[in-house]
């Protein structure tokens, strides 16, 4: 008798991403209660299974849905406030004092629900975020039913979520203590504490996010080495750069995810290595605030675990791990003078298992593989300018695109369906975000 399933997916190519170079062709993905019970050929599936529900992707390549390792997502409601600005300049004299003047968690929530729809819509269904007001950001995550790795952010200074250290970890923990109430065992929130960088955190908070790490066994997830300003500021007043201020701190291990990374020297590098740090790239956001490349090739080639990020909607400008994908491949190759760099199936493991692992959640998501989470995008090629198809993996990473993604699950249950989103009226959202633009930037009339 067939075993009872879910879901069965049929797809033409399938790319798990574990083995590492691996494509199946004509084969299916069976998905009972959220996971993934098995992955075999079609005719195979057929016989052993009896599936609810049948989906037939013809003309598809399926992949492990995408991991965004480093977001603000709130900062959606920001996007393109204040464009072609050095990193400092647009920080000091335009995001910030915007974030004084409208950051609630409302902010937070209506933000947060807007890009969980942007991401959903291009096939990312896990993201890492950095921002305040981080119970309003997991309660935009849960509506959009959206898997979220939520930042405990912590900053030395005042601002409209806290007014100082202290406060802040006081208040991040406080709403991971309320969430973790309602969180059943295959809840898709987890945590991190996000120090937001080292020229805004002290060693004494430090310190502090080092000690709950370890309590509570979470990673940490700070900006890092993103501009050589913020290099020879370290160098200024620590008498270090920031990666050796980190070591001397006890704050490198392998639950350190540093995010951008671009100016790190060969030593440092080599440190990061040793103790099994990751580094979130965020190509599109270096390129844009002009901080530089970072050097993943010389990155991966010394071991550190890579994984991809958009930053933030206000610095990029869009939420799209189809355009990191690319760029990071072809910046690695440019930079490197090496073609070979960073090929297209390195590229798709970055932007899946190489944030899943950052996260430690490579046991659960990140790849495709019996009795992990089924978290799945599809991605259409009956497309004219995505044929012919002699590698899927090289397809999706230099040609495809965001708008060719027609279905994604998390947990096995559907949330995107032939391009449309399931969980959020996107008029509605659209709406939103013109009622927020009205407050920040009231039009003359």
């Amino acid at each position: 008798m067939n075993a009872p399933i879910d879901l069965l997916i049929e797809a033409r190519w399938i790319i798990p991403v574990e083995p590492a170079g691996i494509v199946l062709e004509n084969h299916a993905v069976a998905v009972d209660k959220g996971r993934i019970v098995a992955i075999l050929q079609q005719s195979e599936a057929r016989q052993q299974f009896s599936p609810n529900e049948v989906k037939q992707l013809p003309h598809h390549i399926l992949i492990p849905g995408l991991v965004n390792l480093h977001t603000h997502a709130a900062m959606t409601l920001l996007r393109g406030l204040a464009d072609d600005l050095p990193l400092m300049e647009w920080l000091q004299k335009h995001i910030w004092p915007a974030e004084a003047r409208h950051v609630s968690a409302q902010f937070v929530y209506d933000g947060t629900l807007i890009a969980c729809a942007e991401m959903l819509r291009g096939g990312t269904t896990c993201f890492n975020d950095m921002y305040f007001f981080p119970k309003a950001a997991a309660q935009a995550a849960q509506a959009a039913g959206m898997r979220a790795a939520i930042g405990l952010i912590s900053l030395d200074f005042p601002t409209a979520y806290a007014t100082d250290a202290d406060d802040y970890l006081a208040k991040g923990l406080a709403a991971r203590d309320e969430l973790r109430e309602e969180l059943d065992d295959d809840s898709l929130l987890s945590f991190c504490l996000a120090p937001h960088a080292p020229y805004t955190v002290n060693d004494r908070n430090f310190a502090r996010v080092l000690t709950l790490a370890e309590q509570c066994d979470l990673p940490i997830h700070l900006h890092l080495h993103e501009t050589k300003a913020e290099i020879d500021d370290s160098v200024q007043r620590f008498g270090m750069r920031p990666v050796e201020r980190l070591r001397r701190l006890g704050l490198l291990s392998p639950g350190l995810i540093g995010v951008h990374g671009v100016h790190l020297d060969a030593d440092e590098i080599a440190l990061l290595a040793q103790h099994g740090c990751s580094i979130a790239h965020c190509p599109s956001s270096n390129l844009k605030l002009a901080s530089g490349i970072a050097p993943i090739t010389a990155l991966s080639q010394s071991g550190v675990n890579v994984g991809l990020g958009s930053d933030g909607a206000a610095s990029n400008n869009r939420l799209d791990l189809f355009q990191e994908m690319r760029l990071a491949a072809l910046l690695a190759k440019g930079s490197s003078g090496q073609a070979e760099a960073i090929g297209a199936h390195q590229a798709l493991r970055m932007a899946t298992l190489g944030g899943a692992q950052a996260l430690g959640l490579d046991a659960e998501i990140g790849s495709l593989a019996a009795g992990k989470a089924a978290d799945l995008c599809a991605i259409s090629i009956d497309d004219v300018g995505l044929v012919p198809c002699y590698d899927p993996a090289s397809l999706i990473v230099y040609c495809a695109g965001r708008e060719h993604v027609t279905d994604v699950w998390v947990a096995g249950q559907s949330r995107v369906a032939h391009g449309t989103l399931l969980a959020s009226n996107e008029i509605e959202l659209i709406n939103l975000a013109a009622l927020w633009q009205n407050q920040i930037c009231p039009r003359n009339t």
